[in-house]
């Protein structure tokens, strides 16, 4: 929001929320009572690819936040070294209702405006007059626009909503309020009603000209340089009929220089071009340092986990993890993602954060949980662990955790590594293993703390002998479910957690939350984790099912390790003093989920 928010600042559906297309069905029924009453070929075309045409612009638009934000997580060529923040991906999760504009606009010129019904599918004039009145006045008006945008009073009333993002993402280019968004469409509708109004306009031309906009709006919003200074020498007029990323990057950090939309001829004219944007440009290419201090090793969970990923869906991304019945019918999709992360065969990088002068990235494993179960795959799922460990060990990472079913082996991948490289640079950072033993088998079980009982008998016998003497006589064996505070593995039953009484408090220490889940009166808390610190940046998705903010365990106590400077390794047995790793974590910020 603005400001000091101004007159029709908020969208006309702003209130449907989801149901916000709905506004879209007369024009999508009427079509459809045409072709079933006149049939295909007395349909107008033009009339009838609207809809399929602004949802081809939406998934456009994903593509290019799918590929920014991987690109940005790499830290390659990108143009400002800041984060953003979960604030920005709620300004901006309402992205798609330009294009709710776009197509209602279509519809009414397709339906009323002179010139606009059963177009041709090209004209050559009308691409060459759409041309020449963008580059003319849509350019100029726009250019002075945007700097009247900039007085005081309309820049707190309506842009100061743009500019809030101070590092941009593609969709950042389409924020604004709905009655300066309607202002940049009627700007943009020059050329097309031009066309129309001529007898010169086209299917096609129409569609190039607003696949032109949203390919320049995006690419111009990118916080990574992409376009090659070479292209400029080769043909030293593209500077002034093209702008880079970098060139509109300094208007959001410099916001008085660069106004000019797509072509920065106009700031040459006016003298409002930055005088740095050339440098920028230049250094913008230059491939960063890549080296990094902590690496998270994750993998993929379910198939629609892929959505829920730092490049996935931003909005979706930006809250805890639960499956949509939007995200279930979009299986042909997820399955294909799945064949093209397994035939990729290397980790990616989903993530990179900064905490004080350290440099923490997450890579993930093109796996997801069911090929951790599969025989045939470990193999290679070991192979491809140990080559992001080395990979981690060339870039310079002093610590790589193992989070979720990576840590099936731990001393396997550690003995591994270590053979094949024979060095001890590289600290081995597997908090808690995955097995069946709960998380305080290593020293958390002491006198300080109350009666542990345990309803597994087998369970029982294994840790009954691994407890010190003098703590022993805490852990009991009871066959009733008298306890309130259960501390359950992920493989608890629903059967096993109707033993328990009600009102009582479920507490996971495994990797993965329970499979089911009780409705009466029950409290579950989350999967081990705690609250991150304000200076913890560039976080604003969720990890898998837990709330904002707020991290794993096995993901934190990497970051600590290496906030410490410990040199020990931490895997399967080699396990530091518990009290020491609390101990370091609330003294960096890090909090318990339930104080925060």
């Amino acid at each position: 929001m603005a400001t000091n928010p101004g007159l029709f600042t908020e969208w006309p559906w702003a209130r449907l929320g989801s149901f916000k297309y709905l506004v879209l069905a007369p024009w999508v029924a009427h079509g459809l009572h045409v072709v079933a009453t006149k049939g295909w070929r007395e349909a107008d075309l033009g009339y009838m690819i609207i809809l399929p045409s602004m949802m081809l612009r939406a998934v456009h638009n994903q593509v290019w936040i799918t590929v920014s934000r991987l690109q940005n997580a790499r830290g390659k060529r990108q143009i400002v070294e800041r984060g953003i923040e979960f604030e920005q991906v709620d300004r901006e999760r309402n992205w798609d209702d330009q294009i709710i504009l776009s197509a209602i606009l279509f519809y009414l010129g397709a339906l009323h405006l002179p010139g606009g019904q059963n177009l041709p599918l090209w004209r050559t004039d009308g691409a060459v007059l759409i041309a020449l009145l963008h580059a003319g006045p849509v350019e100029l008006l726009y250019y002075w626009f945007h700097r009247a945008l900039h007085h005081h009073f309309l820049y707190t009333r309506y842009h100061s909503h743009h500019h809030a993002s101070i590092v941009t993402e593609p969709i950042t280019s389409v924020i604004h309020p709905f009655a300066e968004l309607m202002a940049y469409e009627l700007l943009f509708s020059i050329p097309l009603i031009a066309c129309a109004l001529t007898g010169t306009a086209s299917i096609m031309t129409f569609e190039l000209y607003m696949l032109y906009i949203d390919v320049m709006n995006n690419m111009g919003h990118c916080n990574f340089e992409l376009v090659p200074t070479w292209l400029f020498r080769w043909f030293p007029p593209l500077k002034y009929i093209m702008y880079t990323p970098s060139f509109h990057s300094l208007h959001h950090t410099q916001f008085r220089t660069n106004y000019s939309l797509f072509m920065p001829f106009y700031d040459y004219i006016y003298n409002t071009m930055d005088k740095s944007s050339d440098k920028l440009h230049e250094n913008s290419l230059k491939n960063k340092d890549e080296s990094v201090d902590v690496v998270h090793l994750t993998h993929l969970t379910s198939l629609q986990s892929i959505y829920h990923m730092r490049p996935g869906f931003a909005e979706y991304a930006s809250k805890p993890y639960a499956s949509k019945w939007y995200m279930r019918i979009m299986w042909p999709l997820s399955w294909l993602s799945m064949v093209l992360t397994w035939v990729y065969g290397s980790w990616f990088t989903v993530e990179r954060n900064v905490m004080k002068k350290l440099r923490i990235q997450s890579w993930a494993i093109p796996r997801y949980n069911f090929h951790y179960g599969l025989n045939w795959e470990k193999e290679a799922i070991n192979s491809l662990i140990v080559k992001a460990i080395c990979e981690a060990d060339k870039k310079g990472a002093k610590v790589v955790s193992l989070g979720l079913l990576n840590q099936a082996k731990p001393r396997d991948f550690y003995n591994r590594y270590h053979r094949s490289n024979n060095t001890r640079s590289l600290q081995f950072d597997i908090f808690n293993p995955t097995g069946p033993e709960p998380q305080w088998k290593w020293g958390t079980l002491s006198a300080k703390v109350p009666k542990i009982i345990m309803t597994n008998k087998q369970d029982y016998h294994f840790l009954k002998p691994k407890i010190p003497e003098d703590a022993a006589d805490n852990l009991l064996l009871s066959k009733t479910g008298t306890a309130n505070v259960w501390v359950i593995g992920e493989g608890l039953d629903a059967a096993e957690q109707f033993r328990a009484p009600k009102g009582t408090r479920f507490i996971p220490y495994s990797q993965f939350p329970p499979r089911t889940v009780r409705k009466d009166c029950c409290a579950y808390s989350t999967t081990p984790a705690m609250s991150i610190p304000k200076t913890l940046q560039n976080v604003h998705s969720c990890e898998n099912w837990l709330p904002r903010r707020v991290m794993s365990a096995w993901r934190i106590v990497g970051i600590v390790h290496a906030l410490e400077g410990w040199n020990e390794h931490e895997c399967g047995d080699m396990v530091l003093d518990m009290d020491k790793v609390w101990s370091a974590a609330i003294l960096h910020g890090f909090c318990p989920v339930a104080e925060a």
